[in-house]
């Protein structure tokens, strides 16, 4: 049975305010708006040197009711997720955290690294994604790297990119959002954007609220963001971007289990700013982008009379990129990051100064169109990103790539070469929590990731389908090497593989319908590699009926996998296992739209699992059964 939503106070203001800014169109007839988004995802993009991203954009996210990136991915082919809460993330991995084919569960440290305009936002002592330091209300795109791309990032097998939402068009727009629903949830947005004479900004604000479907799993999200660019001149752009979260979730421990074993509380922080300045001409393009960034990881309140713990992280550092198209048909990319993070902590309350890393990664690549874009075409590409790292050995990163097309059919193929150094959690771990480590990983080397893929895609006037395998092949993966003999040391000794096929479909059959599906076939080895489950399919819904109603419907099924974090510890094995699942989700809306007024006014019904299935991400950690939110959004 659904609970009923909490109005507190706050709400009852919001709510007013927008029925106020609603009224005048309620006694008007609305113009009809006709749904062309494609559900779940926005497609899958090939660039010109072979390598495939997974877009969502705004109106997915906003269509799937997503609160979190968890969330907004949840349905992407090819991503899996994990979580405890319904508002909120408990730290990483299991508590919540989003893999791409396999990777992404490596602890300390991960696979997958997460960015916001380019700028990387993770825990920097950990090296592995906080959820809930990237807030999804920024984003006008968020963009999934299934591989590793040296010409697009580095320092990562595999990518999560959020590019921040910009005012592009002449004049104001407002956004208020209201919702409540089941476990006393509250989610509130207000947005407000402009642009005056080549001049644009955007301002942000959203809270979300959750006592949670069990005892314990209560979260609590608090975001603010402000972006703000001016033209200069005909060819030049500069902007900044500033971003502030604070967030904490409880970890409500496994079912029927001690209350004493419960992680108790943990809090995020984060601030963020960066400045970019663009160019555009005819022959050359690029941008030049400062940032800097700090935040924290905190384990409070934990019911054992554990002290608490706190780790701070700082990442600064300059990125550079310039496209040149110097001859017809041909580009050159040539690119360059320096990365910078630094660390503390207070585990217990001795205070811990971790080290300072650096990253310098030059790149480039080039690629070259032959042939007609109306028949016959080819565009061979090749490049290489080097790493010097101030600890470690350097690397280089090749990557080649071919795509062949005719028409509405094109074939990509592609190899690249991913690098991932270890990240301050070598050394925190040696120096604090296992001491007779030493300085072994002072011996350390990049773990490395060779990824093939070839695919095929074709259009027809109403159909898009693409079709992609591919093959990882990881070396050199870091674990402890623990005794018989002592002392343990680092080594990198660990390996791994994992080949499969992804396959997507979008139809249109009518300007008012649009139909996905996405399945994966995954294989692993070794067999028990986490968060990599043998089969994915997803699929969904967006319809526009009697003028003014829109449904959206989602669901997943995902077959039995194994699950919690991949120890870093060599002869480590994963027995832990959560059974299959299918989940259907669905939001149903009722949409005015009053061109007098510029006025868009939305009411919504949400519903999450809606066939109320038993599921978990986590054994012991049951998720919620049927659950609803009801909203309403003004646009103006």
């Amino acid at each position: 049975m659904l609970k009923k939503p909490v109005l507190t106070g706050a709400m009852l203001i919001w709510m007013a305010c927008i029925l106020m800014l609603a009224s005048p169109a309620l006694s008007q007839d609305m113009e009809e708006i006709i749904v062309t988004s494609t559900p779940i995802i926005d497609g899958n993009v090939v660039d010109s040197y072979g390598s495939t991203t997974t877009v969502v954009t705004e109106e997915q996210i906003r269509n799937l009711n997503a609160q979190d990136l968890g969330t907004a991915l949840r349905r992407t082919p090819g991503v899996n997720i994990s979580r405890h809460n319904q508002i909120g993330s408990h730290g990483g991995a299991e508590g919540g955290a989003v893999f791409i084919r396999g990777m992404g569960s490596s602890r300390p440290g991960a696979e997958i690294k997460t960015f916001i305009d380019g700028v990387p936002m993770y825990m920097g002592i950990w090296n592995h994604p906080l959820l809930d330091l990237l807030s999804i209300d920024t984003a006008a795109e968020i963009e999934v790297f299934k591989s590793p791309q040296p010409h697009r990032f580095g320092n990562a097998f595999g990518a999560i990119n959020i590019v921040p939402k910009r005012q592009r068009n002449e004049g104001f727009k407002t956004n208020l959002h209201l919702a409540g629903g089941s476990y006393s949830t509250i989610v509130q947005r207000a947005e407000h954007a402009g642009k005056i004479s080549g001049t644009d900004y955007y301002l942000g604000q959203s809270f979300r609220k959750s006592s949670g479907h069990r005892k314990k799993s209560h979260g609590q999200l608090t975001n603010y963001f402000a972006r703000i660019g001016t033209e200069l001149g005909d060819n030049w752009y500069a902007s900044v971007f500033g971003l502030h979260t604070d967030n904490h979730a409880w970890d409500p421990g496994e079912k029927d289990a001690d209350p004493l074993e419960r992680e108790g509380k943990y809090g995020t922080e984060a601030w963020m700013g960066s400045a970019k300045v663009e160019h555009d001409y005819e022959r050359f393009r690029g941008s030049v982008q400062v940032y800097a960034n700090q935040g924290e990881g905190q384990q409070l309140d934990r019911p054992d009379g554990r002290p608490d713990a706190i780790w701070k992280f700082k990442y600064h550092g300059i990125k550079a990129v310039e496209e040149l198209n110097l001859w017809t048909g041909g580009e050159l990319r040539l690119g360059f990051d320096y990365d910078i993070t630094t660390g503390e902590g207070r585990p217990g309350g001795d205070k811990w100064d971790g080290p300072t890393n650096r990253v310098t990664s030059p790149y480039m690549a080039i690629n070259q169109f032959i042939g007609d874009e109306s028949g016959f075409y080819a565009i061979p590409s090749a490049g290489l990103r080097y790493y010097n790292h101030n600890r470690f050995s350097s690397e280089t990163a090749p990557h080649a790539g071919l795509i062949l097309g005719y028409r509405n059919t094109q074939i990509h193929f592609g190899y690249s070469k991913g690098v991932l150094y270890p990240g301050l959690e070598v050394v925190y771990l040696s120096e604090e929590s296992i001491p007779a480590l030493g300085e072994s990983w002072k011996d350390l080397k990049a773990e490395t990731m060779d990824h093939y893929e070839v695919g095929i895609s074709h259009s027809w006037e109403k159909v898009r389908a693409d079709l992609t395998l591919f093959r990882d092949k990881g070396k050199n993966r870091y674990v402890i090497d623990p005794p018989p003999p002592f002392p343990p040391a680092y080594d990198n000794i660990g390996t791994y593989r994992t080949q499969g096929v992804e396959a997507t479909l979008s139809y249109n059959p009518i300007n008012d319908l649009s139909l996905f599906a996405g399945v994966t076939f995954l294989d692993s080895d070794p067999s028990d590699l986490p968060y990599a489950p043998e089969r994915t399919f997803s699929a969904g819904l967006n319809w526009r009926f009697f003028k003014s109603f829109q449904l959206s419907l989602d669901g997943q099924y995902v077959s039995e996998r194994y699950v919690e974090s991949r120890t870093r510890r060599d002869g480590f094995t994963n027995e832990n296992k959560v059974g299959s699942h299918y989940l259907l989700n669905g939001k149903l809306s009722y949409l005015y739209k009053m061109e007098s007024s510029n006025l868009d006014l939305e009411f919504f019904i949400a519903g999450e699992n809606l066939t109320d299935v038993d599921y978990e991400y986590k054994p012991g950690y049951p998720m919620p059964g049927i659950n609803g939110m009801v909203g309403v959004s003004v646009r103006f």
